[in-house]
């Protein structure tokens, strides 16, 4: 009989093979010769939440904490099971197990007076960033709704950034992604303003938040001009989220809806796909070429009919402004997406495309050219 460090191994290389059926019944396996294995349980809700056994994951991952109390990942990853499944109020109040993680070892989270939903009118509340750029495209209006709750918001946020982001409010202060105000009266991280809010499905702030320069709205519309149907198109985001980005060669089928122009909305990494698709008109070297992120980016977005794009920060800059978005999606999305929803409460003009089977995007792109071809949708 195999021993549990036999089956882990087996488990590893079925999960390396893409097996994932194969590699969770090891892990069942393994955690059967070693019941008082928390880890095991861990790893066979990791297998189970990739196939959206939410349900079974969530049960796993508390079988792994009752055994490892300690294993605050285990926390984490049912937390983004509770959000993947809707459950925002718990989720978010459970995400809190990230700071306990490793990698998330951001000193800010030890400051003193963090903030948990106490009243805010007339407080200082200074909000310091996590994770991704589109973090704090969709997350941002959190500092805003705290603000409009009578707070005096103190946001931390990369310098590029705040040119985008001053467009929330002018009230709003911008201080470096990495400082700490001298005088604040409650601290909170990003991800945690949710949970102070006790949001839920029904209480996500929606509506448009972020605005595009008029100037430079009117500077890009001249640009790209008014002809046919002008879709923005982002394929490719963060190397560090490399599973949410698409071949540019993939939305080849938008190229065939009537009148369809690509415009690419691209930069950075990404650009030397072109060549795959030749149609895609470019904007130049000086779109958004200067110390402001996302400034010219938003403009353009604004003078196209719809945007088009992988789940990439421009995506939620162009929900966050309110324009038309179609969001490509892998098999198994970002727990942000929710699950078995083509919308989402996050954006009212965003729409979501999933791949039916991993790997499939050229039928996710075949279904946005179906829905822009129709002039009912």
């Amino acid at each position: 009989m195999a021993t549990a460090a036999q089956l882990h191994d087996q488990a590893t290389e079925w999960e390396r093979a893409g097996d994932l059926e194969a590699a969770l019944q090891a892990y069942v396996a393994a955690s059967e010769a070693d019941p008082l294995s928390g880890v095991l349980k861990y790893n066979a809700g990791n297998i189970q939440r990739r196939l959206k056994r939410f349900t079974d994951a969530q049960r796993s991952y508390s079988e792994a904490l009752a055994l490892t109390p300690n294993l605050h990942m285990a926390r984490f990853m049912r937390a983004t099971c509770l959000l993947q499944t809707g459950d925002l109020f718990n989720g978010f109040r459970e995400l809190e197990a990230r700071k306990d993680c490793p990698g998330f070892d951001d000193v800010r989270y030890g400051l003193p007076r963090q903030w948990a939903g106490e009243p805010i009118a007339d407080k200082r509340l200074f909000v310091y960033p996590e994770w991704f750029q589109g973090d704090l495209m969709q997350f941002g209006r959190f500092a805003l709704l705290a603000q409009m709750a009578g707070a005096r918001v103190i946001l931390a946020a990369p310098p590029p950034m705040h040119a985008i982001l001053r467009t929330m409010s002018a009230d709003i202060e911008l201080i470096d992604a990495e400082a700490v105000p001298e005088r604040y009266d409650f601290a909170s991280a990003l991800m945690s303003l949710p949970a102070g809010f006790g949001t839920r499905l029904d209480t996500v702030p929606r509506g448009v938040y972020l605005h595009a320069d008029q100037q430079r709205i009117e500077r890009w519309r001249a640009h790209i001009g008014s002809g046919g149907l002008k879709i923005g198109i982002v394929w490719q985001g963060s190397a560090l989220a490399a599973d949410r980005s698409v071949p540019l060669s993939a939305m080849e089928p938008l190229t065939r809806v009537p009148g369809a122009r690509l415009i690419s909305l691209q930069k950075g990494g990404g650009l030397d796909q072109l060549p795959d698709l030749p149609q895609v008109e470019t904007l130049g070297d000086d779109f958004d070429s200067g110390p402001d992120l996302f400034v010219d980016t938003a403009a353009a977005a604004m003078s196209c009919d719809v945007v088009v794009s992988a789940d990439t920060s421009v995506a939620h800059l162009a929900g966050a402004l309110g324009v038309r978005t179609l969001v490509a999606l892998p098999w198994l999305g970002d727990w942000r997406w929710l699950e078995g929803r083509s919308d989402t409460p996050w954006y009212p003009t965003m729409a979501l495309f999933r791949q039916a089977t991993p790997g499939d995007w050229r039928t996710v792109f075949e279904q946005m050219a179906d829905t822009l071809a129709d002039p009912s949708c």
